[in-house]
């Protein structure tokens, strides 16, 4: 089982949402919520502003915690065939200042505002489901039912 610590960025403006439109070398292209893996030593809520702005070029800012989503891939659809557990760290964030554009040698080939509305149209990970649900209903546990995979809601 491999496992990964990873926080995300929930950042709603307007009735739009920030996505990250991620293009990996193997695997499909799914849209995305600015985020990414914690680094050795590294703590979650460094990790949100770090990744905004390495993925979209905006400066961020953390407004709160919206909560910690765990997920267990089963091998037969994660993509190293291994059972994967991600955890999830989610802090609503307010964009402060930069530039929209792609990440420089990365995987997001381009970060777009969406309308709310538009998301359930998107080939999109599951996280784009559970940020915005958390910042919508704020759930006093931080806590948010599973979102079921399939369709256009991927791993």
């Amino acid at each position: 089982m491999s496992l990964r610590l990873a926080a995300y960025a929930v950042c709603i403006e307007d009735g739009r949402v920030l996505l990250a439109h991620c293009v990996p070398a193997t695997g499909s292209a799914t849209w995305t919520l600015p985020g990414g893996g914690v680094e050795q030593s590294e703590d979650p809520f460094d990790t949100v502003i770090r990744e905004v702005a390495e993925e979209t070029g905006y400066d961020a800012v953390v407004e709160r915690l919206l909560g910690v989503d765990s997920r267990v891939i089963p091998a037969e659809t994660a993509r190293a065939g291994i059972e994967h557990q991600n955890i999830g760290v989610f802090y609503q964030v307010r964009i402060t200042g930069g530039k929209l554009r792609p990440e420089p040698n990365g995987e997001v080939a381009e970060s777009v505002w969406t309308p709310i509305a538009d998301v359930t149209g998107l080939r999109r990970s599951g996280l784009v489901d559970i940020g915005i649900a958390l910042a919508q209903t704020l759930p006093a546990t931080g806590h948010v039912p599973p979102v079921e995979v399939g369709g256009l809601v991927q791993h």
